[in-house]
């Protein structure tokens, strides 16, 4: 599919992948910082680029859609969405999304460099929440050339956001042994090795302690490469519900789009 230019983001497909880019100022070749979105507000790519556009980068920001979700919602919309997560949310949501999302990265970066005024050299990414998962899969493969990247309360370990998720919705997690075999391969801290690259955690004060401990876990196996920033204040979400469209940045959000643009400049010397 081809890109309309509105309101001077370019809107689009690549690979099959929605995106949402902001174009950095001037012509010249500029790097690449992808990002991935919540499964809470925001759950687009089009709330997430008004969430967190980083206009002071001098990048192409580009803002991939997550499977299952805006422009990739199964039949069924809403609806089949929660049914499928009710049923097994690890399972039927987590591995699938995590898994597409990691596939079809590598295809979806090579059509954007065909496209648009990409430099040449690595890469960031950014991640929300399962995003952040999302992130951490594509950086541990390997696949693409990444030069940092930047984790907004992402899902560090699985296990403690299912027994999260419990709390929350006062409901009952049956684990099988297929999903305890995905919570750990999803386990990043395990993984940390696996990480080539600087990794920023931008953790909210106060976000449960499935995200903040597992994040002081991850800062701690990653040493030099790894650092964080807690945000006073701060829940889980960066925007206001349902989070589905673009909306006016929260007093949170500007933070956190302020400690990405920093991490990104220093990281791709921008």
């Amino acid at each position: 599919m081809g890109t309309t230019k509105q309101q001077e983001q370019v809107v689009g497909e690549a690979a099959g992948v929605p995106f949402v880019a902001l174009p950095p100022e001037g012509d010249a070749p500029a790097p690449l910082v992808v990002t991935w979105h919540m499964m809470s507000p925001p759950c687009t790519e089009v709330a997430m680029a008004a969430a967190v556009p980083m206009r002071g980068l001098r990048a192409w920001r580009v803002h991939f859609g997550l499977p299952m979700h805006g422009r990739r919602l199964p039949p069924g919309g809403y609806e089949e969405f929660f049914r499928l997560a009710s049923e097994d949310n690890v399972l039927n949501v987590v591995e699938p999304v995590t898994e597409q999302v990691a596939k079809e990265f590598p295809a979806a970066v090579a059509d954007l460099r065909s496209r648009l005024s990409i430099a040449d050299g690595p890469i960031g990414v950014v991640g929300g929440s399962a995003g952040g998962a999302a992130a951490l899969e594509v950086l541990a493969r390997g696949e693409v050339p990444i030069a940092a990247a930047a984790l907004v309360n992402p899902v560090v370990q699985l296990t403690p956001v299912v027994a999260a998720n419990e709390r929350r919705y006062d409901v009952v997690y049956h684990w099988s042994e297929r999903s305890r075999a995905v919570a750990e391969r999803y386990d990043y801290v395990l993984r940390a090795d696996e990480l080539e690259a600087d990794v920023l955690l931008v953790i909210g004060e106060q976000d449960d302690v499935a995200i903040r401990e597992p994040a002081a876990a991850l800062v701690k196996a990653l040493g030099e490469r790894g650092e964080q920033v807690i945000i006073p204040g701060m829940a889980h979400e960066l925007a206001e519900a349902p989070g589905i469209e673009a909306a006016p940045q929260t007093e949170h959000a500007r933070v956190v789009d302020a400690e990405l643009t920093k991490w990104f400049a220093r990281r791709l010397n921008v």
